[in-house]
């Protein structure tokens, strides 16, 4: 057990964990930040998607100790009630959510996947998204979602 710092939205959060304590596991009850979900324990759903230094990581996969000195954004991070970042703006639009268990995930994995590809096609969306699984679409809406959030972030 040790006291491991972690820059998370812009905040440092110090807290005693485990060696073992897993960076999703941190972020919800170290942080208090609930929008990383937990869905699979094997790294297959990507409702745990986070970035870390600006790349989506599964972050069910990577220790808490691992993230040390990385800036690290959740889902809470990228907007707010009041102004929400594009693309969840483009969810909300597109009704790429049903549940919405899934779309912190896809949310994160969408900005990434855009912010390198701004004229993603359609194949591409769908392999980008790949590693994220939702239980209740058929990806349709996500897919048109991820496209309209591509559009308002300059694509």
């Amino acid at each position: 057990m040790g006291e491991i710092s972690l820059n998370i939205n812009g905040k440092v959060e110090k807290h005693d964990v485990g060696d073992n304590t897993l960076l999703v596991d941190f972020i919800r009850e170290n942080a208090g930040l609930t929008g990383t979900h937990v869905g699979c324990d094997t790294s297959q759903c990507g409702a745990c998607v986070v970035h870390i230094d600006g790349v989506s990581v599964k972050a069910c996969t990577m220790l808490a100790a691992q993230a040390q000195g990385s800036e690290i954004t959740t889902i809470e991070g990228i907007g707010t009630s009041d102004a929400l970042h594009p693309m969840q703006e483009a969810f909300k639009e597109n009704h790429g959510l049903q549940c919405g268990f899934c779309t912190p995930g896809m949310v994160m994995s969408a900005i990434e996947l855009v912010s390198k590809n701004k004229n993603a096609s359609e194949k591409d969306i769908r392999d980008g998204l790949e590693g994220n699984i939702c239980r209740c679409t058929g990806y349709h809406n996500i897919v048109k979602s991820v496209k309209a959030g591509a559009e308002k972030m300059g694509g």
